[in-house]
């Protein structure tokens, strides 16, 4: 586990707890043990698992759990995703803040599988976004991943991509091949992407030395298929901007690559998980 999830592990229990659980100390014996289990009370894809396994161990090191299904795992309603044995107060103390990491991180999984189950027999790839709660970002593509989606870039560090509002502020064309080919001399290996909005765009990144991807933004259908023509087969094609469940698989039948969506992670919700005493 990364620094970074330790890091905000510690911060959800810090929050949680501040001086200590003063429900459990008055009205739990200290001696008292119970098992317990986290139960789905809906349908979904399994995320987050190692996250909710650490809460537990760091609120009270005396608790066991065994997890009974992994990252990537399908649920139906009534199953047991992860059960719990050990000291009754570290139970309930830990409940809240492994139930919150949990049920986020399955909500972004299983929207995730939706909208991967919705473009098959499509090759494409369903990418996410960098529109993910802050502080939470690795544990939100890891969750994007287990639900059969492909992360796109971490942040702005790793991948190069020149939208709309660089590009106001760039200048021309030949401008814009100076700056590309600067990053290939500096940072070789790092991906180019150029963020096109329409037709005329495409034609003239396709003149340029050195891009990897074009972004088509809000291009419905038939432009898109249009671009897939230009393009030939030339450069990686990602497909974005206000696609939905309801207009995805159209876009995949475009022939694009990839198709990138904010709400796997900026709209999914919690699903609805809990955690029963035996």
């Amino acid at each position: 586990m990364d620094a970074s999830t330790q890091q905000l592990i510690q911060a959800a229990i810090t929050e949680d707890i501040g001086s200590g659980d003063i429900t459990a100390h008055y009205f739990v014996p200290e001696d008292s043990t119970s098992q317990a289990k986290i139960v789905a009370r809906e349908s979904g894809v399994v995320a987050g698992m190692e996250v909710a396994l650490r809460v537990f161990q760091e609120i009270e090191p005396r608790i066991q759990t065994k997890a009974l299904l992994i990252d990537g795992a399908a649920f139906s309603p009534g199953d047991v995703l992860l059960e719990i044995a050990g000291p009754s107060r570290g139970i309930l103390t830990a409940e809240r803040t492994a139930l919150n990491f949990l049920q986020r991180l399955c909500g972004v999984a299983t929207m995730a599988r939706r909208y991967v189950e919705a473009v098959k027999p499509h090759p494409v790839q369903i990418w996410d976004t960098r529109k993910t709660t802050p502080g939470w970002r690795l544990l939100e593509k890891a969750a994007v991943k287990a639900g059969g989606g492909t992360n796109h870039r971490m942040g702005l560090y790793d991948h190069v991509m020149v939208k709309d509002n660089h590009l106001a502020a760039h200048g021309s064309l030949a401008d814009l091949q100076t700056s590309i080919d600067r990053v290939r001399q500096e940072r070789p290996g790092t991906r180019i992407q150029l963020e096109a909005d329409n037709l005329k765009q495409v034609s003239d990144f396709l003149t340029l030395r050195g891009v990897d991807m074009l972004l088509l933004d809000n291009m419905g259908p038939d432009r898109l298929r249009e671009a897939v023509s230009l393009n030939a087969g030339r450069l990686w094609l990602e497909a974005s901007g206000g696609i939905t469940l309801e207009t995805i698989r159209d876009i995949a039948a475009t022939g694009v690559n990839a198709i990138s969506v904010g709400a796997l992670t900026h709209s999914a919700r919690a699903l609805d998980l809990g955690l029963d005493f035996s």
